[in-house]
């Protein structure tokens, strides 16, 4: 029976390859386009759940994808509650306050020399720095709370977001900045005018980077200490009690998560840069 559970997950997997190359030959609807993942991804959780079962792993080693999904039914008001705690009061509020002040941070850097010369490489330096080193001296500070998630989240996006902005008002090309400067427009002209749209590419680029960074910081965070709800509190408590099914929903709400938030500044962007040619089909 194992072995044909094996077996199994052998066959589906070269079957839905061959249904993906098939697909891939053909005219590249947005149907088609949609369904190639979505196929590739339940092709994984088969024969994840065929192999697991087949192989008899023990589920505190890797549960399969049928026990997950029976305990993040259970689990459901937990689950929420963690993503409330973790996502929105931590990840959320810090890639606001961190993206924001890192865009405002960029206009005066673009506006100082010296700024560009003494703040950018002291800039590279902190972003060079361990969270996992940042993060416990945060929550020493802040305490256990929201707040001290919010700050690690902070320090991890600031610096992405800094430098793609720093780098996208500078990709304007000089013939442009001296047709504004013929107009006699005022640097503030310029910047609303030519500056910012042409540097709305490496905006919305720096925001999406930042999307997964957060949720990371927010959930690192938390290993470090936590009230007793939060998505990197519950990780950390359950695989000590070997609870890995738990562990494995937390991680799928995580990924939901990020994947949404990835999904939405990504719409986001389209709208705003309907007119770039990364966005014309």
């Amino acid at each position: 029976m194992n072995g044909l559970l094996v077996l199994g997950a052998i066959a589906f997997w070269l079957g839905a390859w061959g249904l993906n190359i098939w697909l891939s030959k053909q005219k590249q609807t947005r149907f088609i386009r949609l369904v190639v993942p979505v196929i590739f991804g339940i092709t994984l959780l088969v024969v994840w759940e065929l192999l697991v079962r087949g192989l008899n792993v023990k589920a505190v080693l890797l549960p399969p994808p049928s026990m997950i999904g029976a305990k993040f039914a259970d689990s459901l008001p937990i689950l929420w509650a963690d993503f409330q705690q973790t996502f929105i009061k931590g990840a959320l509020s810090g890639y606001f306050i961190g993206c924001g002040s890192a865009f405002l941070t960029a206009i005066a850097i673009d506006r100082s020399p010296f700024l560009q010369k003494g703040l950018l490489p002291v800039g590279n330096f902190v972003a060079a720095l361990p969270i996992i080193g940042m993060a416990p001296i945060l929550v020493m500070w802040l305490g256990f709370g929201w707040q001290s998630k919010a700050a690690v989240v902070v320090i991890m996006v600031f610096f992405p977001m800094l430098v793609n902005t720093v780098q996208g008002l500078q990709a304007a090309d000089h013939m442009q900045k001296d047709l504004m400067r013929t107009y006699a427009a005022s640097y503030w002209q310029s910047l609303l005018k030519l500056r910012l749209p042409a540097a709305a590419p490496f905006i919305f680029n720096g925001l999406k980077i930042s999307t997964t960074l957060a949720l990371i910081g927010a959930i690192v965070a938390e290993f470090f200490g936590s009230p007793i709800v939060g998505m990197g509190f519950r990780i950390s408590t359950e695989v000590g009690r070997l609870s890995l099914d738990m562990v494995w929903a937390e991680i799928a709400v995580a990924a939901i998560a990020g994947s949404a938030f990835y999904g939405v500044v990504s719409l986001l962007e389209r709208a705003a840069t309907f007119w770039h040619p990364s966005q014309r089909g």
